[in-house]
């Protein structure tokens, strides 16, 4: 049985907008409204949407409306020694809906999997108004198309998250976070190059720079974070293992969420992401880039394991101005990798060029949102599409 927003409310408001073409802008906890895109639209809140609709611990499975917090997923499956391994960046306030919606992942993925790996089934309103299901509620499900990941980080505008079932994980017996300082003398090759010949399996590995080494706390200079998890014998063997990169230095446990709390809103956000063995290249590339361009005190962290470089700046009412965005927006990432802005000025959005103008994207916005009521203007489409004249 449907629950009773879904009985007419959302669907006969989206179906409404889109026999008027009037645009909708979907909302959750309201964190990451529009990425300050230049959008427009009646806001459509989903954020009252919320609990656990099924929860079953042995399958390791749970299912929860789209407005469900972050903090209360945690909260629900530390109780039964488990966990939804993402922890992306953002506050915990953030909804389920809008962490699938724009799949958003954090440094836990490439041990755990990113967002279109964990999630197993969804609840969809198309932009015409029609509730629709895609995967299911246990792990093993190959019935039909993958429509789930079509809509994992389409960013609401194929259809509006109500409902998202997702994979979980048993929390390990010991979760300890260290930290290791780089020497400046030495190159990021020279000092990780031990890596590569270390039995290390962390939970989670993630370089940051001395901005936000300091911001956390932590000693100025380019840190290593490490997260290791597992029984009590196999975290004490990888921490010994770790001595080879330098002086090893036990970190707060709660030093990850806040690395992943440091992404506000307000922020100036990208994701660079390049062939993995690129990864040093990227990073000393970025930085370059923010300092030819005057950015101020960036902050960059990288995740070893995917080759991807995240940079965020201060809040432009809060430091100095990049001056011309489109030469930052376009120099940011070296050749051959990909920049995905999160978070821009909402007048720099215009020298990012749109996301979605390939065939594919278009005809799958012409099935599911024929109006283009959803999110309108959001990942950049051409004028003609925003107004419906395409």
């Amino acid at each position: 049985m449907l629950p009773a927003y879904l009985c007419g409310v959302l669907p006969a408001r989206i179906a409404s907008a889109h026999a008027t073409r009037t645009p909708l802008r979907p909302r959750g906890a309201g964190t990451w409204l529009t990425a300050q895109r230049p959008i427009s639209g009646d806001v459509l809140d989903v954020s009252t949407h919320t609990g656990i609709v099924e929860y079953v611990p042995g399958d390791l499975t749970i299912t929860a409306r789209a407005g469900t917090s972050l903090r209360e997923l945690r909260d629900v499956t530390a109780a039964e020694g488990q966990w939804l391994a993402l922890e992306p960046f953002g506050e915990p306030i953030g909804t389920i809906g809008a962490t699938v919606a724009t799949a958003s992942d954090g440094p836990l993925a490439p041990t755990f999997g990113r967002v279109r790996d964990l999630v197993l089934g969804l609840e969809v309103i198309t932009g015409t108004g029609e509730v629709t299901r895609a995967g299911g509620r246990v792990v093993k499900n190959v019935a039909g198309f993958d429509l789930v990941r079509l809509h994992v980080g389409a960013w609401g505008t194929l259809g509006v998250i109500t409902e998202v079932t997702m994979r979980l994980r048993a929390r390990p017996e010991v979760d300890e976070t260290y930290v290791v300082t780089g020497d400046p003398r030495a190159t990021l090759e020279a000092w990780l190059a031990p890596l590569a010949s270390l039995s290390l399996a962390p939970m989670a590995l993630e370089l940051i720079n001395a901005p936000f080494a300091q911001l956390l706390g932590l000693s100025a200079g380019t840190t290593l974070l490490i997260r290791l998890g597992g029984n009590a014998d196999r975290v004490a063997a990888q921490r010994r293992a770790l001595d080879a990169l330098g002086d090893v230095v036990r970190a707060p446990d709660d030093l990850f969420a806040r690395l992943a709390a440091s992404t506000t809103p307000s922020m100036i956000a990208a994701r660079v992401s390049h062939e993995r063995t690129r990864m040093f290249d990227t990073w000393r590339h970025v930085s370059t880039a923010c300092t030819r361009h005057q950015a101020w005190r960036p902050l960059l962290s990288a995740s070893l394991a995917r080759g991807l470089v995240r940079v965020m700046l201060p809040p432009p009412d809060a430091a100095p101005q990049v001056t011309d965005w489109g030469e930052f927006t376009r120099t940011l990432a070296p050749p051959g990798a990909h920049t995905a802005w999160e978070q821009l000025p909402a007048d720099a959005w215009r020298h990012v060029p749109s996301a979605v103008v390939d065939t594919l994207s278009t005809r799958l916005r012409a099935a599911l949102d024929p109006a283009h009521v959803l999110n309108r203007g959001l990942l950049g489409e051409p004028f003609s599409a925003r107004t419906g004249d395409a």
